[in-house]
């Protein structure tokens, strides 16, 4: 008896050097390409020493409480989903006090993968598995939006109904297409929305827009496409693009073709800032109405966005260091 003792403390004790992963799959993402990729996930990540505890989410906002009550028991949190999950995986990691908060990476599954993107994730689960057990751990900035975490992009208008007005069946048959088509379709349906934007307490920008983000992305909605050399995700700011209201058909053709053509800068109805801390008060006779990651967030008559610097550790191949 105190032999077999001797042998179940030395398994606990070899358990416990193991590294422990939370897998959290959105079993209907991607046509439910989540689901069809958790066991090789699993396979890979224990044959990679990880103890691994897989859940699926059950619905809105299941994935943010398997994270915060589960997250600190665990060194890397792997979310597979669309953007949307990967919100809720990080709005339930912010909950955990940052010296106990786990790793983070994402296995992109959804129609349009934004923030995978950003991140450079490669969309093989074998190469996100290899990032995981060999790439670098580099931090990343996230937002709080009033009192509402989010992973890279807070945003009004034209584009951002586009994000989840889209059907589920659009997104899976057209993917990134569908949100394009739906977001420039719907600027001429916008009404201005009347704003004042003061950034980091100083530069106050007013005026009647179409459209506002406030990100940490090279990628937003699936649409528009900022230049990767104004995008530095660690370094404690966020760019805001503005776009005023168009008042006639040649604006709007203005609008159209710096977006397709990715020229922002070059449309004189297309601003863009950097800061860290951005106050957005509604002028207008309706509050705005947000999307955070795709999740609504409506009727919002004053929203202060701070960048949470350096809030989240995740992977990177490190032939691609961001």
């Amino acid at each position: 008896m105190q032999f077999l003792d001797i042998l179940l403390n030395l398994r606990h004790e070899m358990e416990e050097l193991r590294k422990r992963a939370l897998l959290i799959f959105n079993p209907i993402a991607g046509e439910k390409r989540s689901l069809r990729l958790m066991p090789e996930v699993i396979k890979r990540m224990t044959e990679s020493g990880y103890i691994c505890t897989a859940l699926t989410t059950t619905g809105r906002g299941s994935a943010t409480e398997i994270a915060a009550e589960h997250g600190a028991e665990n060194d890397v949190i792997v979310c597979s989903g669309g953007d949307g999950t990967a919100n809720e995986v990080i709005r339930g990691m912010m909950q955990i006090p940052q010296e106990n908060r786990p790793l983070f990476s994402y296995i992109p599954t959804g129609s349009t993968n934004d923030f995978a993107d950003a991140l450079e994730i490669p969309t093989d689960v074998n190469e996100i598995i290899d990032n995981i057990t060999q790439g670098d751990i580099v931090p990343i900035d996230t937002g709080l939006f009033n009192d509402r975490y989010y992973a890279y992009v807070c945003a009004f208008g034209a584009f951002t109904d586009a994000s989840y007005s889209t059907s589920q069946l659009q997104k899976n048959i057209w993917g990134s297409l569908a949100y394009f088509i739906k977001g420039i379709s719907s600027i001429k349906d916008i009404k201005p929305i009347r704003a004042r934007f003061t950034l980091d307490n100083k530069e106050v920008v007013e005026d009647d827009f179409v459209f506002c983000s406030i990100s940490n992305s090279k990628i937003i909605g699936g649409i528009i496409r900022l230049n990767p050399g104004w995008v530095d995700m660690n370094d404690g700011k966020f760019e805001i693009l503005l776009i005023k209201y168009p008042k006639n058909g040649v604006e709007l053709g203005k609008i159209v073709n710096a977006i397709t053509t990715r020229e922002l800068k070059s449309c004189e109805l297309i601003r863009i800032f950097s800061a860290s801390d951005i106050l957005v008060e509604s002028l207008g006779e309706k509050n705005i109405d947000w999307t955070l990651d795709g999740e609504g967030e409506t009727d919002v008559k004053t929203a202060h966005v701070i960048n949470m610097h350096s809030s989240i550790r995740t992977f990177v191949n490190r032939q691609n260091r961001m």
